[in-house]
């Protein structure tokens, strides 16, 4: 729970390698939702760590880091999504609080979460008038109702709703109106982790076929033997290879110090479509099995679209990047 969280509150230093590591181990498992469930304190406690105070970090990372407390982040709206820059919730300060009005969508954890890391509007229009706030589960005028998906069953998503509600000033997080470089910090580190998931489960479903294609047998032989299964399990490998290379390139890059959102933005596509095209090749050659439920591959087939649209969509991913190019 600790990975990349500093070791004074209960974390383990490592780097994002360390983290590579540990995702594709929990990739084995087949569920991606059970990696948001576990760790949606990934999102949602790096600003607190990054840019929160003393007292603040003090006072909930070591719950968050140990487990017993669990954390998400609430940026996404029903207006939006990616345009954090035109984000609608506010946050007024009346004395020592902050009046919070407005909704969230889509939230990993939002139903179970201790501590929400809420992104509002404390000033004027554009990214100079964001701030993040920690927001507390039995705030008065906190509510929440669950999301229905076609995947990740075992992970909550959820609307939030405020109404009034009062968080104490000493919870926000960084500084009044200066929220906006955290929220894009943290996004850059999701989507290598995001693309880091999708590579670990691509490498499931190659794994998966694999064994299948050794035990099925068809007009007397296995279906490793009939070239057709061979070459599609070679196709497999191949984009898993070159996403793996780029993933290496990448968070090399990214401990150098250097900020390379270019290399982000189009790695996550190349790792979830690489995903995408494994995960379908994977449910073919199991064939009637591949479509039942209780299969690792039925259940990733169903979960690869939330991998190309959450930390950023891929048509979003793509303009950042030829911006990011200067075109």
């Amino acid at each position: 729970m600790g990975i990349g969280f500093p070791e004074a509150y209960g974390g383990v230093e490592a780097d994002l390698f360390y983290g590579w590591v540990a995702t594709e181990e929990l990739c084995r498992a087949g569920s991606g939702g059970l990696m948001a469930g576990l760790l949606s304190h990934t999102i949602g406690a790096p600003p607190i760590a990054n840019i929160g105070s003393d007292e603040l970090k003090s006072r909930v990372l070591p719950g968050i880091l140990s487990g017993e407390k669990i954390s998400c982040l609430a940026i996404t709206e029903p207006t939006g999504g990616s345009d954090v820059a035109n984000l609608q919730t506010t946050a007024r300060r009346e004395g020592d609080h902050y009046i919070v009005n407005g909704a969230k969508t889509f939230i990993t954890s939002g139903i179970r979460a201790d501590y929400y890391t809420v992104a509002v509007r404390t000033g004027g229009e554009g990214i100079g008038g964001i701030s993040l706030l920690l927001m507390e589960k039995d705030t008065p005028g906190f509510t929440k109702e669950s999301i229905k998906k076609m995947g990740w069953w075992c992970s909550d998503t959820a609307t939030l709703y405020f109404e009034d509600c009062k968080v104490p000033a000493h919870n926000l997080i960084g500084e009044e109106n200066e929220g906006f470089m955290g929220i894009m910090l943290n996004f850059n580190s999701e989507r290598v982790f995001l693309a880091g998931q999708a590579l670990g489960l691509a490498k499931t479903c190659l794994h998966e076929a694999t064994e299948w294609a050794k035990e099925r047998q068809t007009f007397g032989k296995s279906l490793i033997h009939r070239q057709v299964i061979r070459h599609k399990l070679a196709d497999m490998q191949m984009r898993i290879l070159a996403t793996e290379a780029f993933l290496e390139k990448t968070i090399w890059k990214v401990e150098e110090g250097l900020m390379p959102v270019t290399d982000v933005c189009l790695l996550k596509n190349q790792a979830t479509q690489t995903l995408e095209f494994c995960a379908k090749e994977a449910v073919q050659i199991l064939g009637g099995m591949g479509y039942s439920r209780g299969t690792k591959v039925e259940r990733i087939y169903r979960e690869t679209k939330v991998l190309s649209i959450g930390g950023g969509a891929e048509e979003i991913m793509k303009e950042l990047a030829v911006k990011q190019m200067g075109l």
